[in-house]
């Protein structure tokens, strides 16, 4: 195996091990921690984020993100109703007496701890305060719920949290002898936002295209061996532009195995979540992206320049590499190292989707699900595992392991970059709709292998099994999106209603077709030896003759 091949098997092995990260928006910091707090008349306000808006000396400043409490008055969800108020620090600090401080509805600012939040809030109220801005401890938020057994609930003041920092930076002001004021207001979110109706159409038009790159190369292939079995001593084309060699058949073992590393991958992440690392996986994302697109754009321009895409050189170390893909190679490598520069930039994610999706459709390309059952087991396994690490971790680490990943909590950043993301556009919150690699790439390997088979089978796309896997994967990201509107923008685990729409849909049709066994060993329809086709047909004509 020569060092490409090598390359590309690292960076598929690689990838495997990012892939599944959860389809989810961001759009604040919140730690939900009291999901299922109970309301009661007095407590039964809805989470809100809160838009916290400050003033210096009468000059529009910094604006900060909190979250309402359960308790108070409900904060107006537009910024024309929402009313501008001096903003003061309470004395004392923690407002667990009655406060020093002569306020004139004024907005008071005090520590968390020390006493419960509706006692500060009464103490607060007491005190002719107009609202209640209590800084947390940490860098993260925390809801603010109430005791079961409290009575003194008659609150009529909004109170929100906002995270450490933004109380670090409040407090400078306040220190500086600036005049600050800030205004609270929780503008609503679009039930549906444009981005995700971008995102859902560029990862049904990735699987879709990389579907079909596969199977015409598989067509190819199948072709190509056809002919020699025919005629040995023909002299056969040269097919490396084809893309047919390198392939990488996945098994049952290495489909389960490949929950585990996953697992361990994901931790590694979690616990390793720190700058460095993100600029490490950068890196290696760089690599993969410059890979994809190279292969890509190779594959797109052989068809206009044959004759250098079937011109080698002999490069020590790669072998063999044509004179195309020694064009093309400093535009992707420049591609990517410019992305890696700027991707801090607003509009950097479209540099990322460009890099992810080529990486996406070459992955697809190099690797494939031989037959039914490894399908199975693969998109089973990964069914799992999403739900595993979004839904239960919360249990064994208080918080999701796989969406403090994706969301880069803990790195300072953005994030991982593998993962496709627009920013949401009607928003007011910002943030992105984002999908995992992994969302797209499994059920992708199954689609790829559905379109693979028909054509090999010649069935029509209405007798086959790629239009409906293609609706089924459509229809169940489409209900990620709904379920995740539902759920207030909570990260949600596609595979979770992924793979039930597309390995459902693919397992009824084929026992309905009863091509099940087919589907489900070779993975491959029965195709008999070209000297066979040609005996039959030669005793054909000799009949036709007598």
């Amino acid at each position: 195996m020569d060092l490409q091949s090598l390359c590309k098997v690292i960076l598929v092995s690689a990838l495997i091990s990012l892939v599944c990260h959860p389809c989810s928006v961001t759009a604040g910091d919140i730690v939900h921690d009291d999901d299922s707090a109970p309301k009661k008349p007095g407590c039964e306000n809805d989470f809100v984020l809160v838009k916290v808006q400050t003033w210096v000396n009468g000059i529009e400043d910094a604006e900060f993100v909190g979250v309402g409490a359960r308790f108070g008055t409900a904060i107006v969800s537009k910024e024309k109703n929402a009313n501008q108020r001096r903003l003061v620090l309470s004395d004392p600090r923690d407002c667990c007496s009655h406060l020093k401080n002569k306020l004139d509805n004024d907005v008071i600012m005090v520590d968390r701890g020390h006493c419960k939040f509706t006692t500060k809030a009464n103490n607060a109220q007491a005190a002719n305060a107009s609202a209640l801005l209590i800084i947390n401890n940490q860098k993260e938020l925390y809801k603010m719920v109430c005791d079961p057994n409290e009575t003194d609930l008659d609150i009529h003041i909004p109170t929100v949290m906002l995270p450490q920092d933004a109380g670090v930076s409040l407090e400078k002001m306040l220190t500086s002898n600036s005049s600050v004021s800030v205004q609270l207001y929780s503008p609503k979110r679009p039930l549906v936002d444009i981005a995700e109706v971008f995102l859902w159409l560029m990862a049904v038009g990735t699987i879709l295209c990389a579907s079909y790159w596969s199977a015409w190369s598989a067509r190819e292939a199948a072709i190509e061996h056809d002919k020699l079995l025919k005629d040995p001593l023909d002299e056969i084309p040269d097919t490396r532009h084809v893309g047919s060699g390198g392939l990488l058949n996945i098994n049952t073992t290495s489909a389960v195995l490949f929950v585990v590393f996953a697992s361990c991958f994901l931790i590694m992440l979690y616990k390793l979540m720190a700058y460095w690392f993100v600029e490490l996986l950068v890196v290696l994302f760089c690599i993969g992206g410059v890979e994809g697109l190279q292969t890509c754009l190779v594959a797109l321009l052989s068809r206009w320049f044959k004759s250098i895409a079937e011109s080698y050189v002999k490069i020590p170390l790669f072998g063999a590499v044509s004179y195309l893909t020694l064009a093309v190679s400093p535009f992707c490598i420049a591609f990517a190292v410019v992305w890696a520069v700027y991707r801090n930039v607003s509009f950097a994610w479209i540099g990322q989707d460009i890099l992810g999706i080529a990486l996406i459709i070459t992955v697809l390309q190099i690797v494939h699900v031989p037959n039914l059952k490894v399908g199975t087991v693969l998109l089973s396994c990964a069914f799992l595992y999403d739900i595993f690490w979004v839904f239960v971790s919360k249990k064994l680490f208080h918080e999701s392991v796989m969406i403090v990943v994706a969301r880069g909590d803990k790195s300072g950043q953005d994030g991982i970059p593998m993962l496709l993301k627009i920013p949401r556009m009607f928003d007011p919150w910002g943030g992105y709709s984002i999908i995992g690699f992994g969302d797209i790439l499994l059920p992708g390997l199954l689609v790829a292998f559905s379109l693979r088979y028909d054509w090999l089978a010649n069935k029509s796309l209405r007798a086959g099994y790629f239009v409906w896997a293609m609706i089924a994967y459509g229809l169940g990201l489409l209900v990620t999106y709904v379920a995740l509107n539902l759920m207030d923008g909570h990260g949600q685990p596609a595979l979770l209603y992924i793979v039930p729409f597309t390995l459902g849909t693919f397992l009824t049709l084929g026992r309905k077709r009863g091509d099940l066994r087919i589907l489900w060993t070779s993975g491959k329809p029965e195709r008999p030896c070209p000297h066979i086709r040609l005996e039959h047909q030669t005793i054909e004509e000799l009949n036709d003759e007598k």
